[in-house]
């Protein structure tokens, strides 16, 4: 008997395209139903506010973050690329971890993601599972996994502070700004709605 065949998933040798969540709205739906999971609720705020790999984060142990304030940074050497790099702790991130570390009181030599099946930290298949069924859950339509949630930090960049691909190419520790284009998805019309912007 054959195997059934997933729709989505790719053929050998392709990548699935996973999507950035594109509205301010649907980001803040999403850590409103994570708001009684403070694990999962930091792994997504963390995640969107810093554009940082997932298994760079889950990586991440309790005495890594516990004493960062507002405005804080951490460095980090990034898994994929082996260069460093910063984890920032906005307002945003610094509530979560509040939260976080008031709800779950955990020990500073655990995971600040940690499974729940042994002492490990969530795998990244497992992340993506979770973050299908938090935009399942909004009814959000669209291709989404692992990725998205650096994908999110990049595209609320440029779209909604105006930040440009050098910076976010940078950020991301992309060869050239074309790369970061493709990995942020950068549709046709978005080129052909710029055009109609009038000069002279």
């Amino acid at each position: 008997m054959k195997p059934i065949k997933n729709p989505n998933h790719p053929k050998k040798g392709d990548k699935l395209s996973v999507e950035p969540i594109r509205k301010l709205e649907d980001i803040k739906a999403i850590a409103k139903l994570l708001a009684d999971r403070p694990r999962d609720h930091l792994l997504f705020v963390l995640g969107v506010n810093n554009g940082l790999r997932v298994i760079d984060l889950l990586r991440l142990k309790v005495k890594d973050v516990r004493d960062l304030t507002s405005g804080a940074t951490l460095t980090i050497r990034e898994s994929k690329t082996r260069k460093e790099n910063i984890l920032v702790i906005n307002k945003s991130v610094f509530k979560a971890l509040k939260r976080y570390f008031s709800d779950l009181d955990p020990d500073d030599d655990t995971y600040l993601f940690p499974s729940r099946k042994g002492d490990g930290h969530l795998q990244s298949q497992a992340v993506g599972t979770l973050i299908q069924n938090w935009t399942k859950a909004i009814n959000l339509k669209g291709q989404y996994g692992t990725h998205t949630l650096r994908k999110t930090w990049g595209y609320i960049q440029r779209t909604k502070f105006g930040v440009g691909f050098e910076i976010i190419c940078k950020r991301y520790n992309h060869s050239n700004p074309a790369v970061t284009m493709r990995y942020l998805g950068i549709q046709d019309k978005e080129v052909r709605d710029i055009l109609m912007n009038e000069i002279g």
